[in-house]
This record gives C-alpha cells, structure tokens and sequence, in this order.
C-alpha cells in the first residue's frame, strides 16, 4: 500500500453530523419523522444537534489535514439542497460548495455520496422509494449537484448502501422510513437502483473528470457445519446480503436464489430497468464490518449463530478480518467485469470515553491494523483496490441507535461539541505521515 495513487480516508454522512435541521431553508427528512415517532431511536435520540458540523465544518477540515488523510468521504443531505418545488436552495449548496473548496486548499480529496438515507419527508409522502417517479427526482437531484460542484469533486457515489435504504427503511422497519413489508423492500430496492442507473448519464455530462460509482455493504457467509443444508443456507444469505444489489449492479439481473428466499416477493420491472442499473461504473465502493454463521432455518430460510467467546464490538457484531480478504476475493472470482473497488466504510463502535484528555481506543487500534492486512493481502492477490476510508472520522449520530455506539476515531462530547482524537486517530496520522516519507 504504499502506491502514491492509493487513497486513505475517513468518512461521514449528513445526518449523522450537520446537526442544524432547521437552518438555512433546510427541509425535513424522513429521519427527522422518525426519530420523533416514539420507540424507533434509543432514548428518543435526533439528529437535530448531532456534531454541529453545519457550523463547525471549518474545525472539522482542519483535524481531517492534521491526520494527513488523502481524501474525505462526505454525504450530501438532499433536503438542504432541494426545495419542495425541485428548485435549488442556493444556501444550502453554497455549505457544500464551501466545503469542497476548503477540502481542496488543504490538499484532501472530496468523494461525495448522494443520498446517505435522508430523503426529503415531502417525497416519502409521495411514496418515497416505493414510487418509480423517485427514481427520475433522484436523477434530477444528481444532475443539480453534480452542475454545482462540477470540477470540485473526485468521486461521485449515487446511494451508499442501498440494501439498508431499502430493506432496513421498507422491509424490516429498523430505519426510516419505518415500513415493515418484505414486497415494499423488493420495489424500494428496484426503484432505488434505477435511480443509481439514471443519474449515471448527468454525473458524467456534467462532471466528466469525477469518477461515478456506487456504495454498497456487503458481509462474507460461513457455514455453521458442513451440512448440505447449512451450506445452502449460505448461498441464500449470499443473494440476500449480496447479490441482491451487486448482481443487478454487474450482470444486469438479479439473483433466482432471492426469490427462493422471498417467493413472490419479484419486483416490477419495466423494459429496459436492468439495462439502466447495469451501466459500467467506475468503481465501486465497499463497506465492511463483519461476517456472518449460517445454519439452515428450513429450505426458504438462514439464521445468524451467535458465538459469544468471539471478539465483538459494542453493535455485537464479530470482529474477523480474514472475512474482509475472503470476499474481495470471491468478488474477483464471481464477477469478471469487477470494477476498481475503493473500501468505503470499514471501522467498529466501541465504549470510548476520554480519561485525563485522552481516549486509548485499544481494540480499534488493532481491528484496523488487522482489516488493512486483510485488505493487502487481496491485493497481492489481484484485487484491484484503489483506496481504503475508515468508518468514520466522528463519534455520531448513529441512526436508530442514537448516540450510544462510537465509531468516531475522534471523540465527540455532545454536551460540549469537543473533538477528542482518539489513539486510533494518532496511529492513523503516524501511519500516514511515515508512509508519506517512504514514497516522498
């Protein structure tokens, strides 16, 4: 990793940080409805104080130049930028504008993310993602911002992690918009990749020098046992986990184990969709946290094994970097048209607090020491890895989880909107610095 092309960052999104709701003619999303809908965010939490970012953005470009990262991976919030009419409000894309000049003065690079989840509340009453139309607004939006920061942007994502938009907000319920309706989550998936398709074409008129990508989440499968019915069980996660959105992404269809999984669950596709959500992008972006141990739950079906001795983190999920090796290979395998992938999101929520001005994050430290090696390691395998983001660069808001898991490399208290870096955040900028020095 110590190519000069290769990228290391940080990321964040919109909501989890800019706080400021109700400024500057901002608009509601549907995660301000939610988190005021009782019993959907832990102590009722909001985003409307988050990390202030809106106003403190300044403080916040100058500690990601302290780090030495490369580039800076940010979402824009649609309803700061759009008003209800779809005109642009001038104020809110001025913030962003600002933003990405400052990034550039300070030498960091901007790979801005569309649509992080908050959509305006206006078009969920509309129908949200379950409505075709917001597959065409979404383009319009992407053609709007992608005019107003034409030149100042390195990578263009439309959605980060459509799986979550769409399963998590329509089919479980677990985010917003709240609807819990496995068929709902299957047309919200449809419409949301479409819309992923149909910004393609503006991104690239009106931005031609960014690269235009997508996000996507993705989770290794193991077996539980050697069972026939176990090792099913993984392919069944496989198209669920996966598949569900890469397949469309790079083979134009999706996966028939899905509907094995979900039966009647197909969702309309008009003439012509796969063709749109298939076009060639320029990379794709990856996050990763953690694996998966399967054991069948009929012949439809999969459930997690839970391995209380593993390492965990506070969200308990299993900390196994070989995982993250594991998959980038069988992507390579898997799809032949692969993209040049970019690691987007990969970190863990721990239970930081600052002890005499510091906060010694130790077992952060080592989960990123370990993912980076796993990441090597499939690269001199053949994957083509063009940059790595550690999730994420504040202690946030984390959706319906509220404000009691952190996975900031720099502390953030709340009450007073003080940045702690955390020792994770130190090993990052010594790492970055002697790197620096070894390709200078």
């Amino acid at each position: 990793m110590r190519d000069r092309a290769f990228v290391f960052g940080a990321g964040t999104s919109s909501y989890q940080i800019e706080g400021a709701t109700d400024a500057d003619g901002r608009l509601p999303s549907i995660w301000d409805t939610f988190c005021v809908t009782p019993g959907k965010v832990l102590r009722g939490e909001t985003g409307e104080g988050a990390c202030d970012h809106y106003r403190r953005w300044e403080q916040d470009v100058d500690l990601l130049a302290s780090l030495g990262v490369d580039a800076y991976r940010f979402s824009i919030a649609w309803p700061r930028v759009m008003r209800a009419d779809g005109t642009p409000n001038p104020v809110g894309i001025d913030f962003y504008r600002r933003l990405t000049d400052r990034l550039a003065e300070r030498g960091i690079r901007a790979f801005v993310t569309l649509y992080h989840w908050d959509l305006p509340q206006h078009l969920e009453d509309r129908g949200g993602w379950l409505n075709r139309d917001m597959a065409y607004r979404f383009a319009d939006y992407a053609d709007l911002m992608s005019r107003a920061l034409a030149g100042k942007v390195s990578a263009w994502a439309t959605h980060n992690e459509p799986w979550c938009a769409a399963y998590l907000g329509y089919g479980n319920g677990h985010h917003a918009p709240g609807h819990h309706n496995t068929r709902w989550g299957v047309q919200a998936m449809h419409h949301l990749l479409l819309g992923h398709g149909l910004a393609l074409p503006a991104l690239r008129a009106n931005d031609p020098q960014a690269q235009a990508g997508i996000v996507v989440n993705v989770g290794p499968g193991y077996p539980a046992s050697e069972s026939p019915a176990d090792q099913h069980a993984v392919a069944l996660y496989d198209a669920y986990q996966n598949g569900w959105v890469l397949d469309p992404l790079l083979e134009g269809r999706y996966p028939e184990a899905l509907w094995q999984h979900w039966p009647g669950c197909e969702p309309l596709v008009l003439a012509g969709d796969m063709e749109t959500i298939a076009q060639p992008i320029d990379y794709l972006g990856l996050n990763f946290y953690s694996r998966a141990v399967l054991q069948a739950q009929g012949e439809q079906g999969f459930e997690w094994v839970h391995r209380p001795e593993v390492e965990r983190t506070t969200m308990d999920w299993e900390v196994y970097p070989q995982g993250l090796q594991d998959i980038l290979e069988a992507f390579q395998r898997r799809y032949p048209n692969l993209p040049p992938i970019y690691i987007t999101e990969n970190g863990m929520s721990s239970a930081d607090a600052v002890d005499g001005g510091q906060v010694d994050d130790v077992q952060r430290q080592s989960y990123l020491k370990r993912h980076f090696a796993a990441c090597s390691r499939a690269m001199d395998h053949g994957v083509d890895v063009r940059g790595y983001f550690i999730w994420s660069l504040l202690d946030n808001f984390e959706w319906a989880y509220g404000y009691e898991r952190r996975f900031g490399i720099v502390h953030v208290d709340f009450e007073t909107q003080v940045r702690t870096p955390k020792r994770s955040a130190l090993a990052y900028a010594e790492f970055l610095r002697e790197r620096a020095k070894g390709i200078a």
